[in-house]
This record gives C-alpha cells, structure tokens and sequence, in this order.
C-alpha cells in the first residue's frame, strides 16, 4: 500500500513536471515564435495561456511594443556641396516575429544597426537633393515623411515596421559654425553702423532745425523788443511834450534840476564850466 502511494506520488509529480513544460503564457506586450526542434511552427499567439508539446517545443518572446533608436549624430552634405550634422531618432516595433526572427537572428541590436544603416542612407539621398535653407527650415516635415516611408518599404524585409522618423536636430560642422557665426556678426555690425549713420544724419537735421527756429525765434523776440521800445519812446516823447506844452518853464526848470542832481551825485564830482554859462541858468 504505502509503496503504491509513493508510486502515484512520483507519477503525480512528473505529471506536474511536464505540465510545466507544456504550458506557456504570451501577454499583449509580447510577441512570442513556437519551434519544434529549431524550427519555426507558429508565430499568430494572442495574448494568453497556450499548450506545447514539452522537450519538442520550445518558445522564444520578443518585446512587441514600440522601441526607440536614437541614432548618433552624422554628417551629411547639401546639394550645395555643404555639410550638416544631423540628429534624428527612429521609432519601430517588430511586425512580422517570424522574419524579424529569421533577418536579425531575435536582436534588438541587429536590428537596430540595421535600421540605422537604412535610415542613415535614406537621409543621405534627401539632404543631397536640397539646400541648406530647404533642409533646415522649408521642407524639414517632408523630408521626415519621406524618410518614414521608404524606411518602412525596406524594413519590412526585416519584419519591422517604422512607426516613425525624426529629426531632432540640424547644426552646422564646428568650421562652418564659426564662419557662419562671423558672417552673422559682420552683418549685425554693417546694419548697427547704417543705423548708427541714419541717426546721426537724423541729430544733425534736428540740431539744424532747432538753431534756426531758434535764431528765427530771438531774431522775432528782438524785432518785437525794438517795436515795443520804439512805441514805448514815441510815447514818452508825446507825454513829455504834452508835459512841456503845458508850462514851459517848469518843464526846463524840472530838467534842468534832474541835470544838477546826475551831475553832482558824489562829493568828489568836480565841473569846470563857466559860470555865466547856460548848465547855471536857474542859479542866478
């Protein structure tokens, strides 16, 4: 009895052992190959618990999400015979398992130098076809599209699929930088110099300006100033010739006092003159 009850122990155990050797789980981020002896059986698994017959069969999985291959900067050259530095990135996911498997032998790094060499080639072709302006600003979208399809035309052989294709960055080669740069300055320089001739052309024309309104001005306020004194004198002389008018005689007597008192204004004030002399008139 007791050795029947080992006996279906191990029976059981085995059993347990190959059930685990015949049962095998795919999620839906995998892509998983069933091969018998080395060979590719079947690839089509939905996400899920599937069967395999153990020590025949076994199972590789690969990861089915959408991968990333940021590709190093490389140098390419313009129609203009220029060269740029491009950054881009390629964004891909496994397709078909089976040629993916049978192309790149089931490597992520494979593939990944594989995609790089079509990328590099594809980009290679457009850039030559175009001009740095086209390049960097005009039809920098297209060229990405374009990139993106025929990438996706010659990866299928690999089983792979690009989802897609851009270009991080463009920069000019460190030489051409600094000319670029030195072009640059050069005209900010030129256009700072028009400028700063224009404003002073405009300071001198303003400067101008404002001396002759203000040599109009003062010559105006003087032309006034000498009509209002005119006008001021001619009526002084009327009321001191309505004045004299009136009385004579105190009029010279009043201007003759005034003449005393301007010509004796100090103590130190000497006047030779004769004494019988006109200026004494009023002293006799």
């Amino acid at each position: 009895m007791g050795q029947a009850k080992g006996l279906i122990g191990i029976i059981l155990a085995i059993a347990v052992v190959i059930a685990s050797f015949s049962i095998f789980t795919v999620n839906e981020r995998e892509k998983a190959i069933l091969f018998r002896l080395g060979e590719i059986v079947k690839t089509d698994f939905e996400p899920g618990l599937h069967w395999k017959t153990p020590f025949v069969n076994n199972v590789r999985k690969f990861d089915a999400r959408i991968q990333t291959l940021d590709a190093e900067p490389e140098r390419y050259l313009t129609g203009e015979k220029k060269n740029l530095i491009v950054d881009s990135f390629v964004k891909w996911r496994i397709k078909d398992v089976a040629n993916y498997y049978t192309a790149t032998g089931g490597d992520a790094v494979t593939a990944n130098l594989r995609l790089s060499q079509i990328i590099k080639d594809g980009l290679r072709g457009e850039f030559a076809k175009r001009t740095i302006k086209e390049a960097v600003s005009g039809e920098r979208q297209e060229i990405m599209t374009l990139i993106t399809k025929q990438a996706n035309a010659e990866a299928e052989q690999f089983g792979i699929k690009i989802v897609d294709v851009r270009i991080k960055r463009i920069d000019f080669p460190p030489e051409i930088s600094d000319s670029v740069f030195r072009r640059m300055r050069a005209e900010r320089e030129r256009v700072a110099k028009d400028l700063r001739s224009r404003g002073a052309e405009s300071a001198e024309k303003i400067r101008a300006e404002a001396d002759r309104q203000r040599t109009v001005i003062i010559a105006d306020a003087f032309r006034d100033a000498e009509r209002i004194r005119g006008e001021g004198d001619a009526a002084a002389t009327e009321i001191y010739a309505k004045a004299y008018g009136k009385d004579l005689e105190f009029y010279s007597l009043y201007r003759s006092l005034n003449a005393y008192k301007r010509t004796f204004s100090s103590k130190e004030d000497v006047l030779v003159i004769e004494p019988d002399s006109e200026f004494f008139k009023y002293f006799k």
